[in-house]
């Protein structure tokens, strides 16, 4: 059985205590119910809620499909849009032009 991750701090070292969870690295505790709504909001790299219009940066090199262009680390990426899907991120990058990118590889600014 895999237990959710922190919703405060994103670790992975949570343990269940009757009917909670805990967190053993910042102390947060939280119910069933709570991760149920946590699971609709998406997070960046480090554990920030994103949404709409939000500025963000890039973490990571990112090679762009079907061309030789590489969006670099340090990329600020301004008024992003979530959406659905695999790429939860629809935005626009100077330069390259219309992108979506992963949550994973981005920190909000």
């Amino acid at each position: 059985m895999s237990l959710p991750p922190c919703p405060q701090c994103n670790s992975e070292y949570t343990y269940e205590d009757q009917s909670m969870y805990v967190c053993p690295e910042c102390g947060h505790e939280w119910s069933d119910n709570d991760v149920s709504d946590d699971a609709e909001t998406i997070r960046d790299s480090v554990g920030n809620v994103l949404q709409d219009g939000d500025s963000v940066t890039v973490i990571k090199d990112l090679k762009v499909k079907g061309s030789s262009l590489v969006v670099k680390v340090g990329t600020k990426v301004k008024n992003i849009r979530l959406v659905d899907g695999d790429h939860d991120i629809d935005c626009k990058i100077d330069g390259i032009g219309a992108m979506k990118l992963k949550s994973e590889f981005v920190k909000k600014a």
